[in-house]
């Protein structure tokens, strides 16, 4: 690694720090990324806006615009390449990811969305008579915040119950910088072998779930190869609970930090609001696969040459008191939140940004209307947080029913 390129993660720091901490060298730092792997790092929101704006065409997705990544510079079992090259909707760029997102969207509808809010509901009742039982104590994490989005997205997607741990374990191991390349490289392959067994049953059998629904998407007679399917399920599933699974503890956490927002929220029944604020102030996503840079570009007054990749750090940009002034750090579901990049925008804005906010606001309405003197049984300092510096959230909270 080169002497003054800074490491991204930092050891012995937390993520979010090191990336506040990196925000004063400039809006876009050059740093060594796990493996001493250089690229760059986009902190600031001025930084990410310009960059999610040139998606597919200033800035692209496909892996063969790293030259790093061929040309023998960064290692053949580097464990990100499990990530960075796998055959997924977010790596296509133009034509081909209009065309995937375009079936995608034929069968995951907002109208479907809004047609799971009774389902959701039922879900999140059940898992409250759980914590009942439980009672003081009890940890949130497995018992509410990660058992709600895992059972949502593989009911979605046809997933029986009896799979889904694995699948959770998998997507864990997957996005923690800390697991050992031997392990992200089986692990990738068993789940890519499991969505293959999944989309061949969905074809011999189909459902009324959305795998089967995207086995028979089509548009002017085109459909999914199967190839094509399993990268989309790969991204779907792990993406479309993971964030939600940190989204749900990280607004908790902030909720019980800020008690005057949380009796604001079940005042004024205002729990879209710590939805929208969650997403800005922490950011389930701190980091976003690269991009690779199309030509040589300036982003955010940083020269960027062609051919380098470019990491975007989401809950960073939330932060940045260039865009949210001095109270940037502070948590108030009454800040007026503009166009934030909770979601991103343009054309790879969230597909699953419906179903995420349906989820959040039915969840944590239901809780705290359940449970309305829930408080931490442990000191917010002492919650430890997922090891992994692309989605983060808190692995265990701990709390006491009142």
């Amino acid at each position: 690694m080169t002497t003054g390129i800074p490491s991204f993660p930092a050891a012995d720091e937390s993520v979010l720090d090191t990336c506040t901490r990196l925000r004063e060298i400039g809006p876009v730092v050059k740093v060594a990324y796990p493996g001493g792997v250089q690229a760059y790092l986009a902190l600031s929101q001025a930084a990410a806006r310009q960059i999610i704006a040139g998606d597919n065409k200033t800035f692209l997705r496909e892996p063969e615009h790293w030259p790093a990544l061929h040309d023998g510079t960064i290692a053949e079992d580097w464990p990100l390449r499990a990530i960075v090259q796998g055959k997924h909707m977010s790596t296509t760029d133009g034509e081909q990811h209009r065309r995937l997102r375009g079936l995608i969207t034929k069968a995951f509808t907002p109208a479907r969305v809004q047609a799971l809010r009774p389902r959701v509901q039922e879900i999140v009742d059940e898992l409250l008579d759980g914590l009942a039982e439980a009672g003081d104590g009890v940890d949130l994490v497995p018992a509410f915040t990660e058992a709600l989005p895992m059972w949502v997205i593989c009911e979605l997607f046809g997933i029986p119950r009896s799979e889904r741990a694995q699948v959770r374990r998998w997507t864990t191991l997957l996005l923690s910088h800390t697991t050992p390349p031997e392990e992200a490289f089986a692990t990738q392959n068993a789940y890519l072998g499991y969505l293959n067994e999944l989309v061949a049953r969905k074809q011999a059998e189909p459902g009324d779930d959305l795998t089967s629904g995207l086995v028979q998407a089509h548009d002017a007679g085109d459909r999914f190869t199967t190839d094509e399917l399993v990268g989309v399920l790969w991204l779907m599933v792990l993406a479309g609970h993971e964030t939600t699974v940190h989204m749900l503890g990280n607004a908790i956490v902030a909720l019980a930090q800020n008690p005057d927002q949380l009796e604001l929220a079940k005042s004024e029944d205002r729990w879209a609001d710590v939805v929208e604020e969650t997403l800005r102030y922490r950011h389930s996503v701190m980091w976003t696969s690269f991009r690779f840079t199309a030509e040589d570009v300036t982003i955010d007054g940083v020269p960027i040459p062609k051919g380098n990749a470019v990491g975007v750090s989401f809950q960073a940009a939330g932060l940045d008191p260039e865009a949210y002034g001095e109270t940037a750090g502070e948590f108030d579901i009454t800040r007026d939140q503009g166009a934030h990049l909770g979601f991103g925008h343009g054309p790879r804005f969230c597909v699953g940004a419906h179903l995420a906010r349906l989820e959040g606001q039915i969840a944590l309405a239901s809780l705290y209307r359940r449970f309305p003197r829930l408080g931490l049984a442990i000191d917010p300092a002492a919650i430890p947080y997922s090891p992994s510096f692309i989605t983060i959230g808190p692995t265990s909270i701990p709390v006491n029913l009142g």
